[in-house]
């Protein structure tokens, strides 16, 4: 991931406010009417006038939605000096071949932030065995010693992940393609603790085995997505991906809901009771702590079952999270903050802790991570696009690799809760608003059509590099 600098806010322009008169003709000829027809009158003029601002409010928010869309379509390509990638082009990354006996992630395989653990081996009579899925792409030669197929079986992540780095073969050295050695192996051929016994792991090599090739093999099996890579030899190369099941039943950001959020009256509170409306203590665009309003929730399933990441920090704060989160870590060598999902946080990291003494956010290391599964996932969403979680200081947002750039997706949600909040007679209908926004909370059971919507877009506009997969 590239590191940015401190965030600043990102600029967006500021609506103004719009009033809707209705101009009654009844209204005005009914004036020398009795009283009780006059009151008759009026109270009918307030209802269509109420109507009527409804109707503009709803014109003015989708026209403000289609606008804020556009707006970042007229903007010169730059670069923020926030973290994340800013809302300019992306810069081409120099891809730098490995090195032998150098690792990408620098972690043991087995970690929650590289493939992650063993979930035992599989065998053609084990339950697993129909999860393993045959790559018979022609772009890739399988050596298949044994003759059985076996080196063609993998899961459907390693199989993906191997589809991906067989095109970027064949565009790196023409007349070149991929060479699969090993994968699935039931012949015990491997250590004791080997992930080609789950079909998580391959060993590949070049078609015309020139070694010269493989440091930069390796370096495009980690732009393909292997979760683990390691240029093992100069005979060959070894990559490991998740297991299909770590990853497979949330793609999306959450929060335990026992995890805790702070009041602005001081009062910290579960993920699980709060309410849209409540404000939260937050991190601001400079890192301070600011308290912000809470507009809807991305994702809210109290029944869900989930695998989640544990931060252990030096200063005892415990942040529980799913890996494709974003988090706010702080590297004091270069003093800069950047963004970085919750899987690929390592130990001895630093991360933005609320100290209980000052009230500030300040950096404490990161001793523990491990992993965890857990009941139950919610996703609160405030204005700042940043919420502090059992003291720990994280994004609102997941699965896109840029803070800024998710701020701005759901620029829309932040326009139509503020222009909510400009609409006439906001005062005698605060408090039915407050008890709307409990009611929604609590009724809502999955993501929210919007956050889903967008969730379903970046397949499709954004770099496969861009994504947590």
């Amino acid at each position: 991931m590239d590191s940015h600098a401190v965030p600043m806010s990102v600029p967006w322009a500021s609506a103004a406010s719009v009033t809707c008169l209705s101009l009654d003709a009844k209204c005005h000829s009914s004036s020398s009417s009795s009283g009780s027809n006059y009151s008759t009158d009026s109270a009918n003029t307030k209802l269509r006038h109420t109507a009527y601002t409804q109707r503009c409010g709803s014109r003015w928010t989708m026209l403000m939605t289609v606008l804020l869309l556009l707006l970042p379509l007229s903007f010169t390509p730059a670069h923020s000096c926030g973290p994340g990638r800013g809302l300019g082009r992306r810069r081409e990354r120099n891809l730098y071949p490995l090195v032998l006996k150098q690792t990408i992630p620098n972690l043991s395989e087995y970690q929650s932030g590289a493939s992650g653990p063993l979930e035992g081996e599989i065998k053609r009579d084990s339950p697993k065995f129909k999860d393993l899925v045959p790559n018979y792409n022609r772009d890739i030669l399988f050596r298949d010693e044994e003759g059985t197929g076996a080196d063609r079986l993998m899961t459907k992540r390693c199989k993906e992940k191997l589809n991906v780095l067989a095109y970027s073969v064949m565009n790196e050295w023409p007349g070149v393609r991929l060479l699969v050695t090993e994968s699935w192996d039931e012949d015990h051929q491997h250590g004791q603790e080997s992930l080609h016994y789950e079909g998580r792991a391959v060993t590949i090599a070049t078609s015309d085995r020139e070694p010269s090739r493989y440091g930069m093999l390796a370096r495009l099996a980690v732009e393909a997505g292997f979760d683990w890579v390691s240029y093992v030899s100069r005979r060959h190369i070894y990559c490991s991906v998740k297991s299909d099941s770590s990853i497979s039943s949330h793609v999306h950001g959450c929060f335990t809901p026992e995890s805790t959020a702070l009041l602005e009256s001081g009062v910290a509170k579960p993920l699980s009771e709060l309410s849209i409306g409540d404000r939260v203590l937050s991190m601001g665009s400079n890192g301070q702590p600011v308290y912000s309003e809470v507009i809807l929730f991305m994702d809210r399933n109290l029944e869900q079952m989930q695998n989640f990441v544990e931060l252990h920090t030096d200063g005892g704060a415990v942040l529980t999270v799913t890996p494709a989160h974003l988090i706010s870590v702080w590297h004091p060598e270069r003093q800069q903050l950047d963004y970085v999902f919750a899987d690929r946080v390592e130990e001895l990291n630093y991360v933005l802790v609320r100290d209980a003494a000052t009230g500030e956010l300040r950096p404490q290391r990161v001793v523990r991570v491990g992993s965890v599964r857990s009941k139950g996932v919610v996703a609160p969403l405030t204005r700042e696009g940043t919420i502090v979680v059992n003291s720990v200081a994280a994004s609102c947002y997941a699965v896109i690799d840029s803070q800024s750039l998710a701020h701005w997706g759901l620029a829309p949600m932040r326009i139509l809760s503020m222009l909510q909040s400009w609409m006439p007679a906001k005062d005698q209908l605060r408090s039915s608003q407050q008890a709307e926004g409990v009611s929604r909370a609590e009724q809502q059971n999955g993501i929210h059509w919007y956050a889903n919507a967008l969730y379903k877009v970046k397949d499709y506009v954004l770099p496969r590099s861009w994504r947590h997969d």
